[in-house]
């Protein structure tokens, strides 16, 4: 069965890492609220949601797709390259590890969740602020017993790669070619975003459904017209934290 692992919202979301965005008031009960809607949507696409509750004092800790991944064989839980939210992995892992056996990468090198792209056995890995070519490397070297080719890929002007461009499965990759360039990539089909909506390139396969912020009605319609089933979710206050639909799921 599809699974999905959640974490509540922090109250103080707020005071969340910022990279790219200029800091806007977040209005939390919404964001609550939206999160909640999030989830049912999840619920609604064919997921079980396993909910963890919020971790006060990590204000980002919502964003449960940054300190791990999930692969068929194991979960990795990464170094992370924000500090502030080291201290979201410990519980995460205690989860995670009902459902697999985990790896652990370990310092000097820095990755976050966000930056890695899987499709199939080939993860491409994003050089960002949060991701190093040392986080890089050690990722690749844990996972090769496993079959996985790890393949770095530049960025410009975005927190993580799947800021950028997020895999959609049936060989088609939604992307912003402004800031991911699609020839570091494979031999996909690309979709890319609208233009005035540079943003709009992190939507989230579920099943048959994608989900994508109702923030990019330009791109939900162009993924439409490719054939896609596309659900828009309300997501502003969590958007105003500089994320998209993946950062908030782990999905397995």
């Amino acid at each position: 069965m599809l699974t999905a692992i959640t974490r509540g919202v922090s109250r103080q979301l707020a005071e969340c890492e910022l990279t790219w965005l200029d800091r806007e008031p977040i209005f939390i009960e919404l964001a609550i609220e939206q999160h909640h809607a999030y989830e049912q949507a999840l619920r609604d696409a064919g997921a079980r949601v396993i909910s963890l509750p919020a971790l006060e004092g990590h204000p980002d800790c919502v964003f449960v797709e940054d300190p791990a991944l999930v692969l068929d064989e194991v979960a990795v839980i990464t170094t992370m390259g924000a500090e502030s939210r080291r201290g979201e992995r410990e519980s995460l892992a205690a989860a995670l590890a009902a459902f697999r056996p985990l790896l652990r990468m370990q310092p000097p090198g820095i990755l976050e969740g966000g930056d890695v792209m899987r499709v199939g056995k080939r993860l491409y890995a994003g050089l960002s602020h949060r991701t190093d070519v040392a986080g890089i490397t050690d990722l690749a070297q844990l996972l090769e017993p496993f079959g996985y080719e790890v393949i770095a890929v530049p960025l410009r002007n975005c927190l993580h790669l799947k800021s950028g461009c997020t895999y959609l499965g049936d060989d088609t990759v939604l992307i912003n070619p402004e800031w991911i360039d699609p020839h570091n990539l494979g031999p996909y089909r690309f979709v890319e975003v609208a233009p005035g909506e540079e943003g709009a390139a992190n939507a989230l396969r579920v099943g048959e459904t994608l989900l994508i912020p109702s923030a990019w009605p330009k791109t939900a319609a162009s993924l439409r017209d490719s054939g896609f089933t596309v659900r828009e979710l309300d997501l502003s206050e969590l958007l105003k934290a500089e994320s998209g639909v993946t950062c908030s799921s782990l999905l397995f």
